[in-house]
This record gives structure tokens, C-alpha cells and sequence, in this order.
């Protein structure tokens, strides 16, 4: 009983903020608008009424923000959407956090609202998201400045990097990861993976090495702004968001002393050839002033880090319960390690990367099933008719990516793990790889600029895992929801170096 009190008391508390938020949203948008003139859609002009999707209002002031956020195993949409979309269809009306919401588990208006960035729909995350990761973030930014922090990324990301740079840079921090690996021994590969993904952006952002001093202090506070970022918003002394803001000061002041004495070394004229890392792109190649470069800097090591390392620990539980994907898998990677050893090279070149076609089926059904990114945050910034609905500008909009994704009319059985789904051998469940109802990375002009580097990661780091090691689970865990994804315990796996007679 006391434990039940416990639970109920911390989830309480963990959607007391969002109450409090709510109250004043509602207060400074909806009441305030209602002094006004009534909805907005029609005042000061004689049009009907707008044929709203239908839907509930909820709970004064809270609306339905409760049952939307409550925790549920990542691989389904949770009881809260399966309630709604059975009773009012797959677009509904709701209020969350205080704002009038449609949201959206239908692929064709979640393809249109991406579709039409910028015109009909604009990114609109909460306040609080912006107040961690800053104005600059790419995240939060809208507009023109949003395209050019976004072309900054995309050219630092172009395939010529990726080949040249970024895959030896994967490769080489996979094998540091793994190689610390003692034999059969028990551990958290969710640890392990954001390991892998921090020290990889870290390195490859402000050239700091794994394993130094500064590197270390730089992930643990890391570790607790992360804890804000996906916390109630609530900044008051000893609460995690709280935290978070002061990590973030500590983690922009590392920034900005690598970046003062990078301009120092560019100022030289002996100096030698400069790190080739973001940092110096950003200092080389734009005019952004130093708070932009702080936030892209913070807000690409966000990104490139916590999405990336959860794909990469889903990959490894849902692989775990598939012994014939695994299986598949290594003897794939067995043919490019066979390859590369004839050519008398060992490490992984661009070629053999495109000869992962079974991995990449892999991918998308990771990315598919434990849908890292779950919504998506977006206003209507212009009146929307669409399949009989309208949908007033100023509302918020939701389109659920994993509610598309989990589909049962789109993607047979689709909550069992089926890499076999995205093979190209003319089948109907082939056809699921060029649907375009699989949005993992968003789409648009807001596309994630770092998707192809992630795919990278764990094509490379599966790689390696296959050829090295067998796993199993140490104790039961399930990713859920909390809203972020998350594995309660860890993902506890013991692990298995394969012998090199084996690898033949």
C-alpha cells in the first residue's frame, strides 16, 4: 500500500507543473480570447460554425493532459489513444497543456501538416523546451532562422563527410565502447549506448576526447541536464528541471571555452590545421554571433545523443527476442567482414556499408516499433480544411508518429518485430519500405539533418556487435513512455565474445 502511495504521489507530482501551466495558458490565451469574441475562427465575420473533428474538452483548465502523458509500453500508442481514435476516429479534438489541440493518427494529415512547414503549420514546443535548450535551438526555432541553422548542420552532415569523417570517427568509437567489454559479464546497454552516442558528439562537435577529465565532467552534467529536458518544467530549488538549468550554464561554459580558444589558435597565423569539428565550421563557415553557435552547439549535442543512443538500445532488446533476425544479421556481416579481408582492409569502407541491406531493414523496424520521437509539436497558423474538418488557426496540432507507425491498415501485426517487413521482394509487406507513412525522423523541411549519421551509428555499431558478441537479457525490462522513452531498469544484458573460430 505504501508503495501505491509512493507511485501515485510522485506521478502527481510529476503533473503538477503541467497543472500550473496549464492554468495560466488557459487563463492568457483562451479566457483572454473569449473577452473577445467567441472562437476565433468565425469572430468579425458572419461564417458557420466550423465542423470541429469531434472530441472532449476534458477537465476544466487541465483538459485531457493527464491521460495523454500517462506512462505506457513504447511499442503501442497507449490506452489513451486507443480510447479516442476507437471513439471519435484517428483525428480528434482535445485540450492538452491548456491549448485547444487536434491531434493527429492519420498518416495522410500528419504528411500534410509536415508537408506544409511553414505555410499552414509552424513547429510551436512548449516555452520550457526553449528555456533549456535555448532560443537558438533548432528545435524551437521557426522561420528563416531555423533554414539557416539548418543548412549550417546539413553541410557539416553532407555525404561527403559522412564517408570520409564520420563513418572511421563511428567505427572507431564503437570498438573503444566494446572493447571495455569484459567477457560474460552483466551491465546496462542503455548506459553503454549513450556512452557510445555522447563521446562520439562530443568528439566530433568540440574535438574532446573520451575518457579525459574534461570530457567525463562534461557527460555527468549532461547526464542531469538531460534529467531536466525530459522533466516537469517546474524551476524552483532541488527540482530536475532546476538542475538541468544550472548543468546547462556549466555545459555552455565548457563551450565557450573551447570556442574562445579555438578563436585564439584561428587567430595565428602559424597556428597549425584546425580541428575539422562542428565548432570550427560554425566559426569558419557562418556569421552566426556566439549565442547561436552556444545554442547549436548544445542543441545538436541534445539531439545527436539521446535519440540515437535510445534507437540503439531498442535495437538490441528487440534484437534479443528474435534469434533468427540475429542470426540473419551476423551472417550478413560475416559476407562484409569475408570481403574485407580478401580486399586485405579492416575496417568498414563506404561500400561496405551499403551492403548492409538486412541491417537496414533492421533499422526501420527498430525505428518503426519503439518510436523514439512519439509527436510531434506544431500550430496552425492558418484556417485548415482537411477531409471534412477545420481546423482553426491559433490551434495546436499533434501529429503522432507512433500512432501511424503502429497501424494495424498500414503495417501488418504491427506490434511484433518483423524486419522481414521491409525487404524489397515485391510483397504487400515489402511495400511498407516506401510508404510514406514512415516518418521516424519527421519529414518536410523540418526532416532530423542528422538521420543518415544515426542510421550510420547503428548499422556500425550492429555491426561490430554481431561479429563480437551474443546477449541476452539479465533481467526483465520493456522500453515505455514516460513521455520520453526509457528503460526503467536499464536494460540489463550479459554478454558472450564470440570465439574468432566462430567468426569465419
Amino acid at each position: 500500500m505504501a508503495a501505491m502511495m509512493a507511485s501515485i504521489t510522485s506521478e502527481l507530482l510529476f503533473f503538477l507543473p503541467f497543472v500550473l501551466l496549464a492554468l495560466l495558458t488557459f487563463y492568457t490565451t483562451t479566457v483572454a480570447k473569449c473577452h473577445g469574441g467567441r472562437h476565433g475562427w468565425w469572430r468579425g465575420t458572419k461564417r458557420k460554425r466550423p465542423n470541429l473533428p469531434p472530441g472532449a474538452a476534458g477537465l476544466p483548465f487541465v483538459g485531457e493532459t493527464f491521460g495523454y502523458l500517462r506512462a505506457h509500453p513504447a511499442t503501442s500508442v497507449g490506452r489513451f489513444m486507443e480510447q479516442h481514435i476507437a471513439r471519435y476516429g484517428r483525428i480528434y479534438r482535445s485540450s492538452l497543456f491548456g491549448e485547444r489541440t487536434v491531434v493527429s493518427a492519420d498518416a495522410g494529415l500528419n504528411r500534410y501538416i509536415l508537408q506544409n512547414e511553414g505555410r499552414l503549420f509552424e513547429c510551436s514546443y512548449p516555452r520550457s523546451i526553449g528555456g533549456i535548450l535555448g532560443k537558438w535551438s533548432m528545435l524551437v526555432l521557426v522561420g528563416d532562422p531555423h533554414r539557416e541553422m539548418r543548412a549550417i548542420s546539413l553541410n557539416f552532415l553532407s555525404s561527403v563527410r559522412l564517408r570520409a569523417v564520420l563513418l572511421p570517427e563511428v567505427e572507431r568509437h564503437t570498438l573503444l565502447v566494446l572493447r571495455a567489454w569484459p567477457p560474460s559479464s552483466t551491465f546496462s546497454a542503455q548506459h553503454e549506448a549513450k556512452k557510445f552516442t555522447f563521446n562520439l558528439m562530443a568528439k566530433n562537435i568540440m574535438s574532446m576526447d573520451q575518457g579525459e577529465e574534461e570530457t567525463e565532467r562534461l557527460r555527468r552534467e549532461y547526464i542531469t541536464f538531460m534529467k531536466g529536458v525530459v522533466s516537469a518544467p517546474l524551476n524552483l530549488p532541488g527540482t530536475p528541471y532546476w538542475k538541468a538549468l544550472k548543468s546547462r550554464a556549466a555545459i555552455l561554459g565548457v563551450i565557450e571555452r573551447k570556442m574562445e580558444e579555438r578563436v585564439e589558435k584561428m587567430s595565428k597565423e602559424d597556428a597549425s590545421v584546425e580541428q575539422d569539428d562542428l565548432l570550427g565550421w560554425a566559426l569558419k563557415q557562418s556569421n552566426l554571433s556566439k549565442e547561436q553557435i552556444l545554442d547549436l552547439l548544445l542543441s545538436l549535442l541534445f539531439a545527436g545523443h539521446e535519440t540515437s543512443s535510445m534507437a540503439l538500445a531498442l535495437a538490441i532488446f528487440f534484437l534479443e527476442g528474435c534469434p533468427k533476425a540475429v542470426q540473419e544479421l551476423r551472417e550478413e556481416h560475416l559476407g562484409i567482414a569475408r570481403r574485407q579481408r580478401l580486399r586485405g582492409e579492416c575496417k568498414l569502407s563506404w561500400e561496405d556499408y551499403k551492403e548492409m541491406v538486412f541491417t537496414q531493414c533492421v533499422i526501420n523496424e527498430t525505428l518503426r516499433l519503439g518510436n523514439v520521437v512519439r509527436f510531434l509539436h506544431r500550430k496552425v497558423i492558418k484556417d485548415v480544411h482537411y477531409k471534412g474538418y477545420d481546423i482553426p488557426s491559433g490551434w495546436k496540432i499533434l501529429p503522432v508518429l507512433a500512432a501511424v507507425h503502429l497501424d494495424s491498415s498500414l503495417y501488418e501485426d504491427p506490434q511484433r518485430f518483423n524486419p522481414w517487413r521491409w525487404k524489397s521482394n515485391g510483397s504487400s509487406a515489402g511495400a511498407a519500405q516506401s510508404s510514406s507513412s514512415f516518418m521516424p525522423y519527421g519529414g518536410g523541411t523540418r526532416l532530423c539533418a542528422g538521420s543518415e549519421l544515426a542510421k550510420l551509428e547503428m548499422a556500425v555499431f550492429l555491426h561490430h556487435l554481431v561479429l563480437g558478441f551474443r546477449w541476452e537479457l539479465a533481467e526483465p525490462d520493456q522500453a515505455f513512455v514516460f513521455p520520453f522513452v526509457d528503460f526503467p531498469k536499464g536494460l540489463p544484458i550479459r554478454v558472450h565474445r564470440i570465439a574468432q573460430d566462430e567468426q569465419e
